[in-house]
Parts: structure tokens; C-alpha cells; sequence
């Protein structure tokens, strides 16, 4: 569902020129303020297609807890955001990083490579 959703709202994604333009247009970007030379990120700015937002945020969401046990590169970057911030925070932020892999495999118009398991 969300495949399609992203297909008919973006196409082959091309016009954006990359992941964060893409994650940017849909709202799952954090809102930056720079002063002095000293950048502070701040909460994401819903612009964009609310309807790919959320469906972005659901997947996220139901992928969390089977990503976060994981041993692959992903879910070991996912347990280190959720140490970090609040569990929600990790969710858009996972959700992030759905949308700009989505952006990458639309533009090289290539198969999905997931991420490497690790053998600990």
C-alpha cells in the first residue's frame, strides 16, 4: 500500500535531487534553525502529503520492534537512536530513513538491498 502510495504521489522521484529533498516534501524532516553558526534542529514540519506522512509513520511504527531486535547495521542504529531520544522521536526517525531508501531505489530504478546482517 505504501509502495503505491508513493509511486502515484512521486513517480520516479527525479524531481527531487535527493533522499532529503523527498523527506523534506513530505514533512518527516526536522525543522532546522541555524543562529551563530550554531544549527538546532526542531520538531518535524508536517508539510506535504499527510496521507504518505502517515502511512510512512504506520510502517515505521509496526517495523519498529522487529528492526530494533534485529542484529543487522539498521536495528543497531535504531537501538542507539531510541538510547538517545524518546521512542516516538525513533519512529520518524526510522520513517525518515524508509522515505530516502524509498527515493534511492525509485531513481536508480534498481532491487532493494537490505541491510547486512551482522554476526555478533
Amino acid at each position: 500500500m505504501i509502495a503505491t502510495a508513493t509511486v502515484a504521489a512521486v513517480g520516479n522521484g527525479r524531481m527531487f535531487t535527493s533522499g532529503r529533498d523527498m523527506a523534506a516534501w513530505l514533512g518527516i524532516v526536522p525543522r532546522q534553525y541555524s543562529t551563530g553558526g550554531k544549527p538546532t534542529l526542531g520538531r518535524i514540519s508536517k508539510r506535504g502529503n499527510r496521507c504518505l506522512r502517515q502511512l510512512f509513520i504506520q510502517g515505521a511504527q509496526s517495523s519498529f520492534l522487529h528492526l530494533k531486535r534485529d542484529h543487522s547495521s539498521l536495528g543497531e542504529w535504531l537501538r542507539q537512536v531510541e538510547a538517545r531520544r524518546h521512542r516516538q522521536v525513533a519512529v520518524v526517525a526510522l520513517a525518515n530513513k524508509m522515505v530516502r531508501i524509498c527515493w534511492k531505489v525509485l531513481t536508480t530504478e534498481g532491487v532493494y538491498q537490505p541491510y547486512p546482517s551482522r554476526v555478533a
